[in-house]
């Protein structure tokens, strides 16, 4: 092989070149870093490719009936489908159908969430005297800095966020919801994680995001739900039968 065809070319297979652009194809789509083993592995993939055309068309199986009907089954069913995204793509997704899937998304924001501070420490004995100079005084946020912890919140003075009382364990979140603001616990509460103080900052109602908020979230939903796909799909056939000439 001259160094030009080698240059132009991936492999050749008993005569027949594989360009290389069809080997760097195939490496990208792979999605891998590229590397010596993923080109290697993607060059004998379209080796095996290229035997099994030749093989084929050396034993005639083009020939079979039923191949050929399977293939052109196979073809179709790429078709239907490009189609139909094209389509999708296209008409986008109805705003009525936004808005129902909005109403239905929106009447999960229920409830409360809660601003909150910890510290969390080892010891039950630890957390009481934490509690005792906090009476006396403390800063909070300084003692959460210096004593607690729990490394994600620690070094933010204990600040934990807007968090629902769902996402927290159960031990917690019933010695937190009892707070008001302001206010911290009269006594350390032990969870699998050790022992906590807790300071309620502030409470609110659960509010819902704007539809606009979550547009794209939304139509990932609906375009993935299958009784919207045979809705749309027939639609898409009524449209196209209505513009058609058929004798």
């Amino acid at each position: 092989m001259s160094s030009y065809s080698y240059a132009q070319n991936a492999v050749i297979v008993n005569g027949k070149s594989i360009p290389k652009a069809q080997l760097d194809k195939l490496v990208q789509k792979s999605g891998q870093p590229e590397n010596p083993q993923v080109r290697d592995q993607a060059r004998e993939m379209l080796v095996t490719r290229e035997l099994i055309l030749q093989e084929a068309d050396k034993r005639g199986v083009i020939q079979n009936e039923l191949v050929r009907e399977q293939l052109e089954q196979a073809r179709m069913s790429v078709l239907i489908a490009a189609v139909f995204e094209d389509y999708v793509a296209k008409e986008g997704v109805a705003e009525a159908d936004l808005q129902a899937a909005y109403d239905s998304v929106k009447s999960q924001y229920t409830g409360k969430e809660y601003h909150v501070e910890h510290i969390l420490v080892e010891k039950e004995s630890d957390a009481k005297a934490i509690i005792a100079q906090l009476k006396s005084g403390a800063n909070f946020e300084e003692i959460a800095k210096a004593k607690s912890q729990d490394p994600g919140s620690a070094k933010n003075g204990g600040d934990l966020g807007w968090v629902s009382d769902k996402a927290l364990v159960p031990e917690f979140s019933k010695a937190m919801v009892q707070l008001k603001n302001g206010q911290i616990t009269e006594k350390p509460v032990k969870s699998q994680f050790g022992w906590h103080v807790i300071k309620m900052i502030d409470v609110r109602d659960v509010k819902a995001p704007s539809i606009d908020e979550i547009k794209d979230q939304l139509k990932q939903m609906i375009m993935s739900d299958k009784n919207w796909q045979k809705a749309k799909f027939s639609e898409m056939m009524q449209k196209l039968r209505a513009k058609a000439k058929i004798q």
